[in-house]
């Protein structure tokens, strides 16, 4: 297991004497104003002291910058859940390091993750975007990622503080939860980062824990900032705080966005009328002051990093870790790898294979400059054979967005679209080209006194057959294709808006026939309605409609295709109507006729390989019918070439899944997210994930740590000295691969409640044809331990806090959470532990 290790907690940058010192030379007021935002994406300046202005950005797994209205490209790395599956903390730590060179390159000084939450439902609709139902596993990759990102001169800020584990209700539902589960379970999940990584920020979650609002929650206290020794600036969420007193008195220290918000003069107010105490706020423009100085945003102290972050290819890195998150659940008569030298015809099937899911919804998408489709990967991959696609069923309602690269500008002829924006007397406010037509962020001040958009494009298909070409957007419209007035109409939204854009704006499609390489001239003429301000919704989306479509001719058609090829490769998965922030889902069933579509296919094509692109579980009920699965998360930019190398045999599916996989929603032992007169009652206690499938008998689809390969491994030898365990891992078959040897504590006689296993240690391992190599799992002193209350962190025998029951744990070693083979005993004293 890699080691951990510790940024240290002081340098040239913070210097506390000499950061008090500056904060002494402002006013009360000038001291407030640095506690609010100055915008969306920035911190005040204020020259009076050399503190330049701070950019924060969005996301964990690319950095957006402060523009969200798609105008600058950005990295578009696998999605935290890939990135987990991987089970491997080096690629976690090389993860980050790649997000500390973009925001460089975006002028960010701190990235705004990652995300530490737990999957506690599968139905969480933000799960994508956090690491797994296990707090080791998530504590361990969080580590490394927010070690190489702050290793490289940028803030990181782990999120959201605490129990932020669903979306339904998020700005109010009440987490109500006993002292042990936070402790051992969801603290847990943020302990390790912050007390051996020291993050420059941590941000406070909308939801209540307990009764109390995270941004006024006794929990920023203690144990963040107390027992762990947080020195950092604890961070909003954005609009999560609400109350001047009560926030202020919490150890909160920044509300974002600004710059107006419930501090400001009210805050001032409350300072000079007593009611807040002014070494508060001092303390609070401290930690603001050693955050801006970490960063070398403040003249006269030394950054805490002074070299550049060292380069690494952003591409090659999200290809890689692609790969090392893709799962293989099944490989029926080792179906998989494809021997690419055989193969003639492929029969590619699915919405999600054409314009694959890289990323989910919500602040954390970003806009890459491409996207390798499943599509794209595999006939780069294989020149030579007949690669055909059919969509097969829908996948999105709604405007499934064009490529960009299938668009072409008008004006520059190089790829993407022509916007232009006017006033009403005509005038030109914008007149750019953008990557491609999925604007769904326009809502920003530059469009302050724009009346009018147009978007002109150049679509050239890249398949035959009919189709319905659509716009998303809201107000009134006209379409015209070939200079065809094709659409004229006004489309009215009464949902609500997020990020400059509309949620679920309203649509309007044609019918057409492509054929493949005759390009199609699109223009869009919008007039914007009328908006409440500067940066409020205006969303202008152009693709195909794909709810219209003709669902039996589209399966029959994917169906023929099959038949005729000798391999059939099905791409399902979910939209973002489906998985995104702001909602959770409802259901675990693939939506549309996705599965009916992969039945239709693997009863005529006994070669059918499935993809699965979701960021989080679905039901497979055709698991058993097909000769292989894929599970592949949202796998950014690369996705297409890394899903290319593993069907071929290039790479290794290196992939354990980091959360259980269900049969039915019916089999999921904690599956409700939604909250009860306010409040969200977390009763099954510490039993959460794999351990309440474990604890209910329950058998899974796919159980928590499993994963197939293309070779086999043979695990012998475990040993114990202390409580550091050994064992020899052999790869028993024909070419080189990658396992992840896992352990599990149990306590076979225990006078408190346990879960029947849990992780316990973990290590990836590589190794050639017939070698073998020694694996070692240090298990740390606080597997052993269980809170026993009490508000404090000592661990003597007596008392509360952390404690250690004395006696015999069983150690498991093993390839998941249920294939444990191994098994050691361990005498533990308090001593030892």
């Amino acid at each position: 297991m890699t080691p951990r290790t510790t940024t240290p907690a002081t340098s040239d940058a913070t210097d506390t004497a000499a950061l008090r010192a500056l904060a002494d030379r402002l006013t009360l007021e000038q001291k407030v104003r640095l506690l609010t935002g100055a915008d969306s994406w920035s911190l005040h300046a204020e020259p009076a002291i050399g503190l330049r202005r701070i950019v924060v950005s969005d996301g964990p797994s690319g950095i957006r910058g402060e523009s969200w209205d798609g105008r600058f490209s950005a990295l578009n790395l696998p999605s935290a859940t890939a990135l987990s599956a991987s089970w491997d903390p080096d690629l976690a730590r090389r993860y980050g390091a790649v997000l500390a060179v973009e925001a460089r390159r975006m002028g960010a000084d701190v990235v705004l993750g990652p995300t530490i939450n737990l999957h506690r439902s599968p139905l969480g609709g933000r799960h994508f975007e956090a690491y797994s139902e296990d707090p080791l596993l998530t504590s361990r990759l969080c580590a490394a990622y927010v070690r190489a990102v702050q290793a490289g001169g940028v803030g990181a800020t782990p999120k959201h503080y605490v129990a932020n584990d669903s979306e339904t209700d998020r700005f109010t539902y009440d987490a109500r939860i006993d002292e042990r589960t936070l402790r051992e379970v969801y603290l847990a999940a943020f302990e390790d980062t912050v007390v051996h990584e020291r993050p420059w920020l941590v941000m406070s979650a909308y939801n209540s824990v307990n009764g109390a609002t995270m941004t006024e929650n006794p929990l920023l206290a203690e144990p963040l900032c107390g027992e762990w020794g947080f020195d950092g600036v604890v961070c909003s969420d954005w609009w999560a705080a609400r109350t001047t007193e009560p926030a202020a008195l919490a150890r909160q220290d920044l509300v974002m966005p600004g710059p107006d918000g419930p501090w400001g003069e009210k805050l001032v107010a409350a300072v000079r009328e007593g009611r807040v105490p002014q070494a508060d706020i001092d303390e609070k423009v401290l930690r603001i002051l050693r955050m801006a100085a970490r960063v070398g945003a403040l003249d006269g102290f030394t950054p805490a990093v002074t070299a550049p972050p060292a380069a690494e290819d952003g591409p090659a890195l999200a290809r890689e870790a692609a790969a090392e998150g893709i799962v293989l659940v099944r490989n029926a008569g080792a179906e998989l790898p494809w021997a690419p030298g055989s193969l003639s015809s492929v029969a590619v099937i699915g919405h999600n294979a054409y314009l694959a899911r890289t990323q989910g919804g919500g602040s954390a998408s970003v806009e890459p400059d491409h996207v390798i489709s499943p599509l794209d990967g595999l006939r780069a991959a294989l020149p030579g054979a007949d690669i055909s696609w059919h969509i097969g069923a829908e996948a999105q309602r709604g405007i499934a967005p064009f490529a960009g690269t299938d668009l072409t500008d008008p004006v520059s002829g190089e790829r993407g679209v022509r916007l232009v924006a006017r006033r009403a007397d005509g005038t030109v406010v914008i007149d750019e080209r953008r990557r491609d037509a999925n604007l769904v962020r326009l809502g920003t001040a530059r469009l302050a006194d724009a009346t009018r958009i147009e978007l002109r494009t150049r679509y050239t298909p890249t398949y035959s057959g009919p189709a319905r070409i659509g716009v998303a957007t809201a107000g009134r419209l006209r379409l015209l294709l070939d200079g065809t007035e094709a659409v004229a109409t006004e489309l009215i939204h009464d949902g609500e808006e997020f990020g400059g854009g509309l949620v679920a704006p309203p649509t309007v499609s044609t019918a057409v026939e492509l054929t493949e390489g005759n390009a199609l001239d699109l223009t869009v003429e919008l007039t914007i309605p009328e908006r409440e301000g500067p940066e409020s919704g205006v969303t202008l989306v152009a693709g195909f409609d794909l709810v219209t479509a003709d669902g039996d001719r589209l399966i029959a058609d994917a169906v023929a295709a099959a038949r005729a090829a000798e391999v059939a490769l099905v791409v399902v998965g979910t939209s973002a109507e489906v998985e995104s922030e702001g909602f959770d889902r409802t259901t675990l069933a693939l939506q549309g006729r996705q599965d009916e579509l992969v039945r239709a296919v693997a009863a005529v094509n006994p070669r059918t390989v499935v993809v699965v692109n979701s960021g989080a579980p679905v039901l497979l009920p055709w698991r058993d019918e097909v000769a292989a699965i894929l599970l592949t998360w949202f796998g950014g930019q690369e996705f297409g070439h890394a899903l290319a190398d593993v069907l071929l045999g290039l790479r290794e599916p290196g992939g354990r899944l980091p959360t259980t996989w269900p049969k039915s929603e019916r089999d999921v032992p904690v599956l409700d997210t939604t909250p009860r007169d306010g409040a969200l009652p977390y009763t099954e206690g510490i039993h959460l994930g794999y351990r309440a499938w474990l604890k209910a008998g329950t058998e899974p689809a796919y159980p928590f740590g499993f994963g197939l390969g293309y070779t086999d491994w043979e695990l012998t030898g475990a040993h114990a000295e202390g409580t550091e365990l050994t064992a020899t891992v052999r790869n028993t078959g024909a070419r080189a691969g990658k396992q992840v040897v896992q352990v599990y504590l149990s306590r076979p006689q225990s006078a408190i409640d346990r879960p029947v296993r849990w992780l316990a240690g973990f290590a990836p391992v590589r190794a050639g044809a017939g070698e073998e190599t020694t694996v070692t799992l240090p298990l740390p002193a606080r597997a052993f331990q269980h809170w026993a209350g009490g508000g404090t962190s000592r661990t003597e025998s007596g008392g509360g806090g952390w404690r250690t029951e004395p006696g015999v744990f069983r150690a498991h070693l093993g390839f998941d959470s249920r294939q444990l083979p191994l098994a050691v005993d361990l005498t533990i004293t308090k001593e030892e532990a």
